[in-house]
C-alpha cells in the first residue's frame, strides 16, 4: 500500500451535502498529509463552494462530475437502477476502478448498501456485509455489528459477522486475539431464541476468541471487544444509546443552569463534563463501515456536521492503511484451511 491515500467523497450525500461536505473534505486534509481526496457530484456546485473557502486551487483535491443525486428517503432498487450517474454511485464507481481506496458517503444507507454490495461485490465466503462502528465503552471502545443492514440474519450470517468484526479490531486496533461476544438476553446456554443458540454453537467451534454470551450492559464493559448480533437488534440497540446520550446530556445541561448555585456548580465540574462530554460525543464515533466487501465503505450520519463527516474521513484512512478487506479475505480462507485440515486429520 502506497503512503498516500485516494478517498472518493459522496459531495451531494446526507441532510446538508455541500455545506458540510467540502468544510469536512477541508478539514481533513489539514488534518492528515498523507491522503487526496476526490469530491464527486455536480462540478460547478463544488467548484463554487471550493471558492468560497479558497480552496478551488487544492492540489489535493479532484472533482468528478455527477448529475444525479440519491435522496435520503429514495428507495434502494430505484437508487440502484434508476441513478447510474449519482454523485453515490460514481464515488463507489471509482473505489471498483481502482481510481480511490476507499469511499464515504453521508447518504441514504439502504441505497448506498445496494450500490456497493452491487458494484463492489462480497468478498469469497461471505453472504452479506454487516455495518460495523465503534461504540464507547470504559476503557475505550468496542466494535458492534452488525447494525441495520440485515434484520433476518441466519447462524452461518452472525458467524460470519464475528469474523469480520475480530479481523477489523485486529487491524484497526492491533489486539492480537480480539474478544468477541453474542448479544444475548442472558448469559447462559438457555437463554435466547433458536437463531443465537445456532450460532453460539457455530462461534464455539469457531477459531475465534470467543467468550460467549454478553448482554447488552457489556456493550460497555472492557472485557469485550467486538459484539455481534442481528441488524435489527443493533440498530435498536445503536439508537437507543444515541438516545440515551442526548437525553443525559439535556438533562445536566438543565440542572446545571437551573439556578445561581447550580451554574457556579457548573463551573467547577467543567473540566469533567467536558472530558464525558468528549469521550461520548457520538460525532467523534461517527464513521460506520460496510464490511464484508471486495472494497471500504463508510457510511457517516446523514445529520453529520463537518467534524462527524471529517471522523468518518478518518475511518476510511485508517481501513486503507490497515488493509482491512484483504486481512478479512485472509482471515475467511485461513479458516477455510484449517477445517479442511482438521476433517483430513
Amino acid at each position: 500500500m502506497s503512503s498516500h491515500y485516494r478517498i472518493s467523497l459522496d459531495a451531494m450525500g446526507g441532510d446538508h451535502g455541500l455545506s458540510v461536505t467540502v468544510p469536512a473534505a477541508l478539514e481533513s486534509l489539514k488534518k492528515y498529509d498523507d491522503i487526496s481526496l476526490i469530491l464527486v457530484g455536480d462540478e460547478a456546485q463544488i467548484t463554487e463552494h471550493l471558492t468560497q473557502h479558497s480552496a478551488a486551487d487544492n492540489p489535493r483535491i479532484t472533482v468528478r462530475h455527477a448529475s444525479q443525486t440519491v435522496g435520503m428517503d429514495e428507495p434502494p432498487a430505484l437508487a440502484l437502477r434508476g441513478k447510474k450517474d449519482s454523485s453515490m454511485r460514481i464515488a463507489i464507481n471509482l473505489v471498483k476502478e481502482g481510481e480511490a481506496d476507499a469511499v464515504v458517503s453521508a447518504g441514504n444507507t439502504g441505497a448506498l448498501m445496494a450500490t456497493a454490495r452491487f458494484v463492489l461485490r462480497t468478498l469469497p465466503g461471505i453472504d452479506r456485509p454487516a455495518i460495523c462502528s465503534q461504540i464507547p465503552s470504559n476503557n475505550g471502545h468496542t466494535h458492534m455489528l452488525d447494525l441495520g443492514a440485515n434484520i433476518d440474519s441466519t447462524a452461518e450470517h452472525l458467524y460470519q459477522f464475528a469474523v469480520m468484526g475480530s479481523e477489523l479490531t485486529r487491524a484497526i486496533d492491533g489486539i492480537e486475539e480480539p474478544t468477541v461476544g453474542l448479544l444475548n438476553i442472558g448469559q447462559e446456554d438457555i437463554k435466547g431464541n433458536e437463531q443465537v443458540k445456532s450460532a453460539n454453537r457455530l462461534l464455539k467451534a469457531g477459531h475465534l476468541n470467543y467468550i460467549g454470551y454478553v448482554e447488552g450492559d457489556d456493550i460497555f464493559s472492557d472485557h469485550v471487544d467486538v459484539v455481534v448480533c442481528d441488524g435489527f437488534v443493533g440498530n435498536v440497540s445503536l439508537k437507543t444509546i444515541e438516545g440515551l446520550a442526548k437525553m443525559l446530556s439535556n438533562e445536566l445541561k438543565k440542572h446545571f443552569t437551573k439556578n445561581l448555585l447550580t451554574k457556579l456548580m457548573a463551573l467547577v465540574a467543567m473540566p469533567v463534563l467536558k472530558a464525558l462530554s468528549k469521550q461520548f460525543d457520538p460525532r467523534s464515533y461517527n464513521g460506520a463501515s460496510f464490511l464484508g466487501l471486495q472494497g471500504i465503505v463508510v457510511k457517516s450520519h446523514g445529520g453529520a456536521d463537518s467534524f462527524s463527516l471529517a471522523n468518518a474521513i478518518s475511518v476510511a484512512r485508517k481501513e486503507v492503511i490497515a488493509e482491512v478487506p484483504q486481512k478479512i479475505r485472509h482471515r475467511l480462507q485461513a479458516l477455510v484451511d484449517d477445517e479442511q485440515q482438521a476433517k483430513a486429520s
